[in-house]
Protein backbone atom coordinates (compact mmCIF):
# COMPACT_ATOMS: atom_id res chain seq x y z
CA UNK A 1 0.00 0.00 0.00
CA UNK A 2 2.93 2.49 1.04
CA UNK A 3 4.80 1.92 -2.19
CA UNK A 4 1.31 1.94 -4.43
CA UNK A 5 0.76 6.04 -2.44
CA UNK A 6 4.33 6.84 -3.18
CA UNK A 7 4.12 5.94 -7.10
CA UNK A 8 0.91 7.70 -7.25
CA UNK A 9 2.45 11.00 -5.40
CA UNK A 10 5.49 10.90 -7.83
CA UNK A 11 2.98 10.72 -10.81
CA UNK A 12 2.67 13.26 -13.46
CA UNK A 13 -1.10 14.96 -12.72
CA UNK A 14 -2.25 17.28 -15.33
CA UNK A 15 -5.95 18.61 -15.61
CA UNK A 16 -6.66 20.14 -18.96
CA UNK A 17 -10.21 22.46 -18.55
CA UNK A 18 -11.06 21.63 -22.44
CA UNK A 19 -12.87 20.72 -25.09
CA UNK A 20 -12.32 18.63 -28.34
CA UNK A 21 -8.88 20.20 -29.34
CA UNK A 22 -7.67 18.97 -25.69
CA UNK A 23 -9.37 15.96 -26.43
CA UNK A 24 -6.80 15.95 -29.80
CA UNK A 25 -3.72 16.72 -27.96
CA UNK A 26 -3.89 14.92 -25.03
CA UNK A 27 -6.21 11.85 -24.77
CA UNK A 28 -4.28 9.09 -27.18
CA UNK A 29 -0.54 10.22 -27.68
CA UNK A 30 0.78 11.34 -24.36
CA UNK A 31 0.40 8.82 -22.06
CA UNK A 32 2.28 6.13 -24.74
CA UNK A 33 5.03 8.71 -24.66
CA UNK A 34 5.30 9.05 -21.73
CA UNK A 35 5.08 5.07 -21.13
CA UNK A 36 8.30 5.29 -23.66
CA UNK A 37 10.25 6.39 -20.96
CA UNK A 38 9.02 5.45 -17.74
CA UNK A 39 7.25 8.20 -16.76
CA UNK A 40 4.01 7.62 -14.48
CA UNK A 41 1.44 9.89 -15.87
CA UNK A 42 -2.41 10.59 -14.96
CA UNK A 43 -4.33 12.95 -17.65
CA UNK A 44 -7.72 14.26 -16.80
CA UNK A 45 -9.55 16.04 -19.21
CA UNK A 46 -12.63 17.89 -18.66
CA UNK A 47 -14.44 17.71 -22.05
CA UNK A 48 -17.28 19.41 -23.32
CA UNK A 49 -17.39 19.77 -27.18
CA UNK A 50 -16.41 23.41 -28.55
CA UNK A 51 -16.61 24.78 -24.76
CA UNK A 52 -15.56 28.61 -25.02
CA UNK A 53 -13.94 30.86 -22.04
CA UNK A 54 -17.12 32.05 -21.39
CA UNK A 55 -19.16 28.33 -21.41
CA UNK A 56 -16.45 26.79 -18.95
CA UNK A 57 -17.43 30.36 -16.65
CA UNK A 58 -20.71 29.96 -16.84
CA UNK A 59 -20.69 26.32 -15.79
CA UNK A 60 -18.17 27.47 -13.29
CA UNK A 61 -20.79 29.70 -11.56
CA UNK A 62 -23.25 27.52 -11.75
CA UNK A 63 -21.04 24.79 -10.45
CA UNK A 64 -22.63 22.32 -13.36
CA UNK A 65 -21.90 18.74 -13.79
CA UNK A 66 -21.01 19.29 -17.75
CA UNK A 67 -17.56 17.54 -18.24
CA UNK A 68 -17.44 14.19 -19.39
CA UNK A 69 -14.29 13.20 -17.16
CA UNK A 70 -11.62 11.59 -19.45
CA UNK A 71 -8.66 10.09 -17.42
CA UNK A 72 -5.47 9.13 -18.88
CA UNK A 73 -3.38 6.97 -17.24
CA UNK A 74 -0.44 4.11 -16.99
CA UNK A 75 -0.98 3.65 -13.61
CA UNK A 76 -2.98 0.87 -14.05
CA UNK A 77 -3.54 0.19 -17.25
CA UNK A 78 -5.41 -2.51 -17.20
CA UNK A 79 -7.81 -0.90 -15.46
CA UNK A 80 -7.90 1.93 -18.32
CA UNK A 81 -8.84 0.01 -21.62
CA UNK A 82 -12.00 0.94 -22.78
CA UNK A 83 -13.57 2.42 -25.73
CA UNK A 84 -10.95 0.87 -27.67
CA UNK A 85 -8.19 3.07 -26.11
CA UNK A 86 -5.72 1.95 -23.95
CA UNK A 87 -4.75 4.27 -20.69
CA UNK A 88 -7.96 6.22 -21.31
CA UNK A 89 -11.44 5.60 -19.27
CA UNK A 90 -14.28 7.80 -19.40
CA UNK A 91 -15.72 8.37 -16.20
CA UNK A 92 -18.99 10.49 -14.99
CA UNK A 93 -19.31 13.75 -15.78
CA UNK A 94 -17.94 16.06 -13.30
CA UNK A 95 -17.99 20.15 -12.26
CA UNK A 96 -15.09 22.10 -12.84
CA UNK A 97 -15.16 22.48 -8.85
CA UNK A 98 -15.42 19.21 -8.21
CA UNK A 99 -12.07 17.92 -10.40
CA UNK A 100 -10.02 21.47 -8.96
CA UNK A 101 -10.79 19.71 -5.18
CA UNK A 102 -9.90 16.11 -6.42
CA UNK A 103 -6.04 16.12 -5.54
CA UNK A 104 -3.52 18.38 -6.38
CA UNK A 105 -2.05 18.84 -9.64
CA UNK A 106 1.47 19.39 -11.29
CA UNK A 107 0.08 20.94 -14.40
CA UNK A 108 -3.58 22.70 -15.09
CA UNK A 109 -4.18 24.46 -18.71
CA UNK A 110 -6.61 26.36 -20.09
CA UNK A 111 -7.93 27.02 -23.58
CA UNK A 112 -10.07 28.76 -25.79
CA UNK A 113 -12.59 27.17 -28.29
CA UNK A 114 -11.27 26.81 -31.42
CA UNK A 115 -13.64 29.44 -33.34
CA UNK A 116 -12.98 32.23 -30.66
CA UNK A 117 -9.16 31.88 -30.79
CA UNK A 118 -8.00 34.94 -32.76
CA UNK A 119 -10.97 37.06 -31.30
CA UNK A 120 -9.52 38.62 -28.65
CA UNK A 121 -12.99 40.12 -27.22
CA UNK A 122 -14.39 36.61 -26.20
CA UNK A 123 -11.42 36.32 -23.71
CA UNK A 124 -12.29 38.42 -20.77
CA UNK A 125 -13.80 38.55 -18.02
CA UNK A 126 -14.07 34.87 -18.17
CA UNK A 127 -10.14 34.20 -18.48
CA UNK A 128 -9.37 36.40 -14.97
CA UNK A 129 -12.44 34.47 -13.37
CA UNK A 130 -11.25 31.37 -14.39
CA UNK A 131 -7.50 31.97 -13.48
CA UNK A 132 -8.19 33.39 -9.79
CA UNK A 133 -10.79 30.12 -8.95
CA UNK A 134 -7.80 27.77 -10.32
CA UNK A 135 -5.57 29.07 -8.15
CA UNK A 136 -7.69 29.38 -5.40
CA UNK A 137 -7.99 25.77 -5.52
CA UNK A 138 -4.77 24.73 -7.03
CA UNK A 139 -2.26 27.27 -5.43
CA UNK A 140 0.99 25.60 -6.05
CA UNK A 141 0.11 23.95 -9.98
CA UNK A 142 1.54 25.85 -13.12
CA UNK A 143 -0.86 27.11 -14.96
CA UNK A 144 -0.71 26.73 -18.98
CA UNK A 145 -2.43 28.29 -21.92
CA UNK A 146 -2.98 25.78 -24.73
CA UNK A 147 -2.65 27.68 -27.86
CA UNK A 148 -5.33 26.27 -30.56
CA UNK A 149 -4.52 26.01 -34.23
CA UNK A 150 -5.66 27.39 -37.12
CA UNK A 151 -7.91 25.46 -39.67
CA UNK A 152 -6.92 23.71 -43.07
CA UNK A 153 -6.58 26.23 -45.66
CA UNK A 154 -10.00 24.35 -47.11
CA UNK A 155 -12.06 24.10 -43.96
CA UNK A 156 -15.76 24.00 -43.57
CA UNK A 157 -15.82 24.98 -40.27
CA UNK A 158 -19.30 27.84 -40.05
CA UNK A 159 -16.51 29.81 -37.66
CA UNK A 160 -14.02 30.00 -40.73
CA UNK A 161 -15.59 32.96 -42.54
CA UNK A 162 -14.73 35.17 -39.44
CA UNK A 163 -10.99 34.95 -40.62
CA UNK A 164 -12.56 35.19 -44.33
CA UNK A 165 -11.22 31.41 -44.84
CA UNK A 166 -7.55 32.26 -44.46
CA UNK A 167 -5.65 30.27 -42.19
CA UNK A 168 -2.95 32.80 -42.41
CA UNK A 169 -5.39 35.31 -41.60
CA UNK A 170 -6.54 32.97 -38.79
CA UNK A 171 -2.82 31.73 -37.33
CA UNK A 172 -1.74 35.35 -37.34
CA UNK A 173 -5.16 36.35 -35.00
CA UNK A 174 -4.24 33.70 -32.88
CA UNK A 175 -0.72 34.85 -32.28
CA UNK A 176 -2.21 37.96 -31.20
CA UNK A 177 -4.65 36.78 -28.80
CA UNK A 178 -1.74 34.31 -27.13
CA UNK A 179 0.64 37.38 -26.17
CA UNK A 180 -2.73 39.23 -24.78
CA UNK A 181 -3.52 35.95 -23.16
CA UNK A 182 0.05 36.01 -21.98
CA UNK A 183 0.78 39.58 -21.08
CA UNK A 184 -2.90 39.79 -18.93
CA UNK A 185 -2.52 36.77 -17.29
CA UNK A 186 1.08 37.33 -16.38
CA UNK A 187 -0.01 40.48 -14.91
CA UNK A 188 -2.55 38.74 -12.72
CA UNK A 189 -0.16 35.77 -11.67
CA UNK A 190 2.45 37.99 -10.65
CA UNK A 191 1.01 38.70 -7.17
CA UNK A 192 1.42 34.84 -6.80
CA UNK A 193 5.15 35.19 -8.09
CA UNK A 194 3.79 32.68 -10.67
CA UNK A 195 3.78 33.01 -14.78
CA UNK A 196 1.45 31.20 -17.61
CA UNK A 197 2.80 28.53 -19.05
CA UNK A 198 2.44 28.63 -22.91
CA UNK A 199 1.87 25.06 -24.41
CA UNK A 200 2.44 26.44 -27.99
CA UNK A 201 0.03 22.83 -29.95
CA UNK A 202 -1.01 26.01 -32.52
CA UNK A 203 2.58 26.57 -33.39
CA UNK A 204 3.74 23.05 -33.65
CA UNK A 205 0.93 22.75 -36.26
CA UNK A 206 2.49 25.18 -38.16
CA UNK A 207 5.55 24.37 -38.03
CA UNK A 208 4.55 20.68 -39.27
CA UNK A 209 2.71 22.45 -42.53
CA UNK A 210 5.60 24.28 -43.40
CA UNK A 211 7.21 20.65 -43.84
CA UNK A 212 6.84 18.08 -46.72
CA UNK A 213 3.42 17.07 -44.72
CA UNK A 214 1.81 19.96 -46.05
CA UNK A 215 -1.65 20.97 -44.89
CA UNK A 216 -3.01 17.32 -43.84
CA UNK A 217 -2.49 17.14 -40.28
CA UNK A 218 -6.44 17.83 -39.62
CA UNK A 219 -8.73 15.23 -40.18
CA UNK A 220 -11.95 17.67 -40.92
CA UNK A 221 -10.28 20.63 -41.40
CA UNK A 222 -9.82 21.79 -37.87
CA UNK A 223 -9.60 18.61 -35.88
CA UNK A 224 -6.27 16.69 -35.97
CA UNK A 225 -5.87 13.93 -37.58
CA UNK A 226 -5.72 10.71 -35.60
CA UNK A 227 -1.98 9.78 -37.17
CA UNK A 228 0.52 12.75 -37.14
CA UNK A 229 -1.77 15.44 -36.25
CA UNK A 230 -2.48 14.34 -32.83
CA UNK A 231 1.18 12.99 -32.38
CA UNK A 232 2.68 16.86 -33.00
CA UNK A 233 0.18 17.90 -30.23
CA UNK A 234 1.30 15.25 -27.59
CA UNK A 235 4.72 15.93 -28.31
CA UNK A 236 4.68 19.51 -27.41
CA UNK A 237 2.80 18.22 -24.24
CA UNK A 238 4.99 15.39 -23.58
CA UNK A 239 8.17 18.39 -23.16
CA UNK A 240 6.33 20.64 -21.21
CA UNK A 241 5.16 17.90 -18.26
CA UNK A 242 8.53 15.75 -18.61
CA UNK A 243 11.11 18.93 -19.27
CA UNK A 244 12.96 16.30 -22.14
CA UNK A 245 13.59 16.15 -25.34
CA UNK A 246 10.69 14.42 -27.34
CA UNK A 247 12.86 14.05 -30.49
CA UNK A 248 15.05 11.24 -27.85
CA UNK A 249 11.98 9.35 -27.44
CA UNK A 250 11.18 6.22 -29.67
CA UNK A 251 7.50 5.95 -29.59
CA UNK A 252 5.56 6.39 -32.17
CA UNK A 253 1.88 6.07 -33.72
CA UNK A 254 1.86 2.50 -35.36
CA UNK A 255 0.49 3.84 -38.30
CA UNK A 256 3.27 6.68 -38.59
CA UNK A 257 6.57 6.43 -40.65
CA UNK A 258 9.66 7.27 -39.02
CA UNK A 259 9.81 10.37 -41.51
CA UNK A 260 7.02 11.66 -40.31
CA UNK A 261 8.00 10.91 -36.83
CA UNK A 262 11.20 13.12 -37.11
CA UNK A 263 9.09 16.02 -39.17
CA UNK A 264 6.43 16.04 -36.06
CA UNK A 265 8.69 15.25 -33.22
CA UNK A 266 10.76 18.12 -34.70
CA UNK A 267 7.85 20.63 -35.37
CA UNK A 268 6.78 20.37 -31.63
CA UNK A 269 10.62 20.79 -29.92
CA UNK A 270 10.62 23.89 -32.27
CA UNK A 271 7.72 25.23 -31.15
CA UNK A 272 8.72 25.01 -27.56
CA UNK A 273 11.96 25.95 -28.07
CA UNK A 274 10.76 29.52 -28.94
CA UNK A 275 9.36 30.09 -26.03
CA UNK A 276 11.60 28.22 -23.37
Amino acid sequence: MQSTILTILLAIRVLCIGNSFSWDAVEQELVPLCDAKGIEVEVHNLYYGGCSLQQHAEFLQKDTAAYSHRVCTNLSPSLYERDGERFRLVKDTISLRQALRDGKYDFISLQQASHDSGIRSSYEPWLSLLIDTVLAYQPQTQLCWMQTWAYSQDAKHPAYPRYHNSQTEMWDSIVACTQYVMDTANYQLSIFNSQLKLIPCGLAIQNARATKLGDSLCRDGYHLNYVYGRYTAACVWYEIITGRDVRRNHYRNPHMTRSQQRLTQRSAHKANKKFE
